[in-house]
């Protein structure tokens, strides 16, 4: 399973960016489609994650102003960013658990940077 972002850069605050992710290859080895971001000198965190069905869920400091969502038919999961704010700079990641073995897959990450 290859995954690729796509959809970063520069942001004021207060503004607005859509990321999206393509997976490619063995996709049917996923269900499960996650957004992770790691700022400089912290640890990498979860930010969203979707299910094949719709189903979602969101970290604390995410939830109501991004939404995550995928189309299937195109392989494609998207994370719509609202109200940006500095600390939500970092290098987002796209990843995939694997159905039978539970490996994640990621991506190789974006970088997305709010600043004015």
């Amino acid at each position: 399973v290859q995954l690729v972002e796509s959809g970063g850069g520069l942001a004021q605050p207060g503004e607005s960016l859509t990321l999206s992710c393509v997976a490619s290859g063995d996709h049917l080895r996923i269900n499960v489609m996650e957004w992770y971001r790691q700022a400089p000198g912290k640890e990498r965190e979860i930010v969203a994650r979707i299910a094949a069905n719709g189903g979602s869920s969101y970290s604390d400091s995410t939830r109501g102003r991004f939404v995550v969502s995928r189309d299937n038919a195109k392989r494609t999961m998207y994370l719509r960013m609202n109200n940006l704010k500095p600390e939500d700079t970092a290098v987002y990641f796209c990843a995939a658990p694997d159905r039978g073995t539970g490996r994640l897959y990621w991506g190789r990450g974006i970088q997305v940077t709010v600043s004015s």
